[in-house]
């Protein structure tokens, strides 16, 4: 008779890291309670109790200054402002992928939508969630779905997301997704049902259906024990559910060549090796043990070894890896990549092959840590130093900054970049750099110091070089570009197109008359420029910005006659009268004559270089193109004009 261990049996993710955090406050000796079982194995619990670790059931209970551990499955946000308000230290366990389902249904209610849970009522993950919701609904199938939206007709238009306990089946999520869809005017889904448990959960069901007896170990409580039982008993003939050695029933097991063992995510290693121990004592026909099962035919893993594997599954905080290895491996989110905005979907995919460096071999845990980022830097530094030899532009992120550089992370190697060729102006913060992706060149390389220098200043100036030299080359009359304000003097601004800094004349700026073309631009903008004159001898371009489809003349002759009266700009004050904006780019002048209803000695008497009036237009001069406006005749009661004061529109020189 064979005997055939499920791969992905045991610990997972989120309940090795909550042991551990439980383990790690034993070892401190520290004042510290469980807030609930941590996880779902009493034998786990009862080795936690006797490192000095009890468990209490309320926050009420936990005693002053004491910490207290936040169980796997999560908490209310009730229990946590208890907590906070009690001031207790929190340690929290919580797997992190029910952390992104407190998260999701937040947000949910904080939308206006009703966050829907498909899952065992009473399980503490599902109470735990509910619990950062004020109205959830918890369905435990397709069928509770129903029940529920059939209450009342007009939930069929509610706005709903629905989320799913980590540990559910995919059947009963699927079904629920699609009695919500058929029904639900206004759904959305997320599949939060853990990766892990997925594989497990197949694992299983595959390995059942070549069995005639199959021997699923966990905690009486624990959901996701249960659910693997249930998928075993749909196709095998024999399943014992139980969670110790002692428990197993080997008094009459079916003639069979296999019998498979699997066990839930909260069973240690430690079980399952007794479970299999005992098979292999009181069955005389199993050909291997334990140990020579699995290392039969796999090589032996190191750490410091390179291996390579197929991407399993994808969750928010690490990637799993299939080795081919007894164990098998994973690698945190942090080791994935330098990029600290990288989300890992972007960089691998389920199947895809992945070569990564092992950096722990837990035989403890079943798992195998790994790091891409740190096979990376082992060939980053091969791929630095050809990048020196042959002057090769890379890429990197800053990670830190200080006053004499920034240090860039470039294939996991660090790379320092002094302060003059950062390419950042003079007093210009270094941290302005932190978290960019930067290109340079490597300028000095010595391995065995580890010493890596480089600039970014270089690969800017070679890029403006190379745009400016494209710009010469293409650059004609006419020609439109977009382009950054680089400076601004008294006569105008310095836009650069493209590695080539060119001037807009302040009476180019706008139609409008201006003093200064800050009024217009300031340094930074992004703006529309034509090219008006371009010396390539002289290395010299003048721009433009008016917008010379449209003739002012034009806009105002279709806007305005005479007798008209318009809302003016006052631009200028001369000492015969005032020039006002009528249109941007046409002005007219209002007589001294015609500022008010009495004599006065000089314009700024009455008026101010920005003043907004209201003149009549008395007169235009197509030929001239020029306009004479009245305050005056605007006044109540008329003014009897007197022809002696009268005088002809004057024009500034």
């Amino acid at each position: 008779m064979k005997l055939e261990l499920a791969r992905s049996a045991g610990f997972c993710y989120g309940v090795r890291r909550a042991v551990e955090l439980a383990e790690q406050a034993a070892a401190q000796g520290t004042p510290c309670v469980m807030l609930g079982s941590i996880i779902h194995n009493q034998a786990v619990i009862g080795r936690l109790a006797e490192q000095g670790l009890r468990s209490v059931k309320t926050p009420e209970e936990v005693p002053d200054g004491a910490s207290v551990i936040i169980r796997s499955h999560g908490e209310s946000r009730a229990v946590y402002k208890t907590l906070e308000s009690r001031g207790a230290q929190i340690l929290d366990a919580t797997c992190p992928n029910v952390t992104r389902i407190h998260e999701i249904v937040r947000q949910a209610e904080e939308q206006g939508r009703r966050p829907v849970i498909v899952g065992t009522p009473d399980h503490p993950e599902v109470t735990a969630i509910a619990g950062w919701c004020r109205e959830p609904v918890v369905v435990s199938g397709a069928e509770a779905l129903e029940k529920w939206l059939l209450e009342a007709p007009d939930r069929r238009n509610l706005p709903i997301t629905l989320v799913s306990q980590t540990t559910s089946t995919r059947k009963i999520w699927d079904d629920c997704v699609k009695k919500a869809k058929k029904e639900c005017t206004n759904a959305e889904f997320f599949d939060t049902i853990c990766g892990a448990t997925s594989k497990r959960q197949e694992e299983a069901r595959q390995l059942a259906e070549k069995c005639s007896m199959m021997v699923v170990i966990g905690d009486s409580q624990s959901s996701n024990t249960k659910r693997l039982a249930e998928l075993c008993r749909e196709v095998c003939p024999c399943v014992q559910l139980i969670e110790s050695a002692e428990e197993l029933d080997l008094t009459g097991p079916p003639q069979a060549d296999m019998v498979g063992i699997t066990a839930g995510a909260s069973t240690p290693a430690w079980i399952i090796k007794e479970v299999y121990d005992k098979m292999s004592e009181e069955i005389m026909e199993i050909e291997q043990s334990f140990a020579e099962m699995l290392e039969e035919s796999i090589k032996p893993i190191n750490n410091g070894d390179k291996v390579t594997g197929i991407v399993d599954s994808i969750t928010p905080t690490e990637i799993q890896v299939d080795l081919g290895f007894k164990y098998p491996g994973y690698i945190p989110l942090a080791e994935l990549s330098d990029d600290p905005t990288v989300k890992p979907e972007d960089l691998v995919k389920v199947g895809d092959e992945i070569e990564a460096y092992v950096m722990q071999v837990s035989d403890r845990d079943c798992q195998v840590k790994l790091s891409k980022k740190r096979l990376d830097m082992v060939k980053g530094w091969e791929e630095i130093e050809a990048a020196s030899e042959n002057e090769t532009v890379v890429e990197g992120f800053v990670t830190e900054d200080n006053k004499g550089g920034v240090v860039v992370s470039v294939k996991g190697i660090r790379v320092f970049v002094p302060a003059s060729q950062t390419g950042l102006p003079r007093e210009t913060p270094m941290a302005e750099l932190l978290k960019h992706k930067v290109r340079l060149v490597i300028t000095e390389v010595n391995r065995a110091r580890r010493r890596v220098v480089g600039s970014i200043s270089k690969v800017q100036r070679a890029e403006r070089a190379a745009a400016a030299e494209k710009v010469w080359a293409e650059i004609e009359d006419g020609k439109r570009y977009t382009g950054t304000v680089k400076s601004l003097t008294s006569y105008g601004a310095f836009v650069d197109i493209g590695g080539v800094d060119g001037m807009v004349h302040i009476s180019e700026l706008s139609w409008s008359r201006i003093k200064h073309p800050s009024e217009v631009v300031k340094v930074g903008d992004t703006v529309e420029v034509y090219v008006i004159s371009a010396d390539k001898e002289k290395k010299k371009i003048s721009l433009g910005m008016k917008d010379h489809s449209q003739d002012p003349w034009t806009v105002f002759t279709s806007t305005y006659q005479v007798g008209d009266t318009a809302n003016v700009r006052i631009v200028k004050l001369m000492t015969f009268g005032a020039f006002a904006e009528v249109v941007p780019g046409v002005d007219g002048l209002i007589h001294i004559s015609q500022i008010a209803d009495h004599r006065i000695e000089k314009p700024g008497d009455v008026l101010a270089e920005g003043d907004k009036v209201d003149v009549k237009i008395t007169d235009v001069d197509m030929e001239n193109k020029k306009i004479s406006l009245s305050i005056r005749a605007l006044l109540e009661p008329a003014v009897e004009e007197d022809s002696a004061e009268e005088a002809p529109a004057e024009t500034e020189e």
